[in-house]
């Protein structure tokens, strides 16, 4: 335990960028672990910490699981993108099963703000200097109440998911939060933003190269509502509106990866750890930690068009950028 906390302490983030960069982590020692992690079917990782005490284990597609659950992804060598030029290596980690739900958010918003990230706080332990930066203070709200406004980002009313009170939404993927705001709770709760490369590792089942998730081959490009949550289907509503999106892990285990997480593609775009910018080159647990605007998403959320969704795509917003198709996983320490 003690271990964990001293490296998760002198941990650092990753960051893309564009112009002019610096790469973090090209050196690093890789030690590779023989057994792969099993398939997707149903989860029941580890539990990710106190924050989580206290919550039901209601996610899953039996609504039996913790929503907190975490588990492994064995660290290995991947294609960026599926593109062979672009290959990384990334160490052990671990990624919650779950997109982060309405109900673990609102723990946090309760204790807003003496939630707010102290400097140096969720920073990857393979790349240095990139927890919070105290210059971004002024990115969040400066108060419970100012937060509670934001988590409302939608003009027409009709795809949050936040509830001032506890009811039936607990159980959906959290939405209309920033990327500094995304940051600020994966640190909270003792994990921090997995990078560009640690969840597009995860999502093509590492060096497997899949083109979904739950994809059984490369070739296979299987794509449906059996597997995702994607283009507004969910419902037989009219237009995107919040019944078109389930509970985390409704399409479990159809839908899961390779190390067991669900909705890696659909439900929300997930905000990653990275600056936008071209990749960098051939790396082990790299990053580019300057010269960005925008951070980069990935997996296509539940108001996306098929193509976002596939390996191949990612896509970028300005940090300060809060809609109902963005939400938020966090990764941690093994």
């Amino acid at each position: 335990m003690r271990e964990r906390f001293a490296r998760w302490l002198w941990a650092a983030l990753c960051l893309p960028g564009v112009g002019c960069t610096t790469v973090v982590g090209l050196d690093k020692p890789y030690h590779p672990i023989e057994d792969q992690g099993g398939g997707g079917g149903g989860g029941g990782g580890v539990e990710t910490g106190s924050r989580c005490a206290g919550l039901p284990a209601t996610c899953g597609p039996k609504e039996d699981e913790s929503c907190c659950a975490s588990e492994l992804v064995v660290g290995g060598t991947f294609n960026r993108s599926n593109d062979p030029a672009f290959p990384a290596t990334v160490s052990d980690f671990q990624l919650d099963r779950f997109e982060v739900t309405l109900g673990r958010f609102r723990a946090f918003v309760d204790a807003y703000p003496g939630s707010r990230p102290a400097p140096g706080a969720g920073e990857h332990p393979l790349v240095a200097g990139s927890g919070w930066d105290a210059e971004w203070e002024d990115r969040l709200p400066p108060d419970r109440a100012e937060l509670l406004k934001g988590l409302f980002c939608d003009s027409e009313e009709t795809a949050w998911a936040w509830t001032d009170e506890p009811g039936a939404n607990e159980r959906l993927p959290m939405n209309c939060v920033s990327w500094y705001m995304a940051f600020a709770f994966c640190a909270w709760d003792g994990g921090r933003l997995p990078t560009e490369a640690e969840l597009g590792y995860a999502a093509a089942g590492g060096a497997e190269q899949r083109a979904y998730p739950w994809s059984t081959s490369p070739d296979d490009e299987t794509l449906d509502r059996d597997h995702a949550v994607y283009a507004c289907i969910g419902s037989d509503v009219a237009g995107c509106v919040i019944e078109d999106l389930p509970p985390v892990g409704s399409k479990s285990p159809q839908g899961d990866g390779l190390f067991k997480q669900a909705d890696l593609a659909g439900g929300m775009w997930e905000w990653t750890l990275d600056y936008h910018g071209d990749y960098p080159p051939e790396c082990v647990d790299c990053a580019v930690t300057t010269g960005g605007t925008e951070r980069v998403m990935r997996g296509g959320g539940w108001r996306s068009a098929a193509e976002a969704l596939h390996l191949s795509t990612r896509d970028q917003r300005v940090p300060t950028t809060r809609t109902v198709g963005i939400g938020v996983r966090c990764a941690r320490e093994p």
